[in-house]
């Protein structure tokens, strides 16, 4: 399931919760010149994992996010969570990939993001479906996050039957849209009246991909296509 209607072009300032206001419009990506429909292949798998094991994982890391690649259909495509809107606190409702906090009995942090998509996707994981951890994020709590890569295949080979405490439903966004520009976008902050941080946006069906999520899309699709993707966060001046 995939959002196809075109992003339009428009600029209006809006005001959030936080009373921050951004921007919002669309942007341009250069051609993705490597198809997308062998892009989880061994090579690909095996650049990644190459890349990602020297990446420093701080020791106050306390929470994993599992960013899921998978294949629909034979369709390479990221894998989302609808959050429940039983949930509570700020993020109920939001698209995210699955995660959650790290618990004492986690071995490490790639096993945190693993057992809490196991949770919430109710299906089974193995350590070989990771390709490793990606950057940390640290978010407006303070709270260090690290997602972690990983591909966990066929969707009709797992079957998954989310949990519904946590999960309203599952959606997946082709990795070949996720890169163009009738799904992209980007979101500059400002504080006060000066410019502060840009930050992407990917549309998927009616809803928007954002804040965290679109930061780890983003970076993932980095990852995917080195020489060729456009990313957002390159350049931009985050807090």
């Amino acid at each position: 399931m995939y959002f196809i209607t075109p992003f339009l072009l428009y600029s209006c300032i809006y005001r959030d919760p936080m009373h921050q206001h951004f921007l919002f419009r669309g942007i341009s990506t250069r051609n993705i010149s490597q198809s997308t429909s062998n892009v989880l292949c061994s090579k690909t798998e095996q650049r990644c994992r190459e890349t990602l094991s020297r990446t420093s994982i701080p020791e106050k890391a306390s929470a994993g996010v599992l960013v899921t690649l998978c294949s629909s259909k034979g369709v390479p495509s990221f894998l989302y969570t609808l959050r429940s809107s039983k949930l509570r606190g700020r993020h109920k409702g939001d698209i995210s990939f699955p995660g959650g906090k790290r618990d004492a009995s986690d071995r490490n942090i790639i096993h945190t993001a693993l057992r809490e998509a196991q949770e919430e996707l109710r299906v089974p994981l193995t350590a070989d479906s990771a390709w490793g951890a990606m950057k940390s994020i640290t978010d407006w709590t303070g709270m260090v996050i690290v997602p972690v890569l990983a591909n966990i295949g066929p969707l009709e080979d797992l079957a998954p039957e989310p949990n519904p405490d946590e999960v309203e439903s599952l959606l997946t966004l082709p990795i070949s849209l996720a890169c163009m520009d009738v799904c992209r976008g980007y979101t500059c902050f400002r504080q006060g009246s000066r410019y502060s941080h840009t930050l992407p946006v990917f549309r998927l069906m009616e809803y928007k991909v954002w804040g965290l999520t679109a930061m780890m899309t983003d970076s993932a699709l980095s990852l995917l296509f080195p020489n060729t993707y456009n990313s957002i966060l390159q350049g931009s001046r985050t807090v």
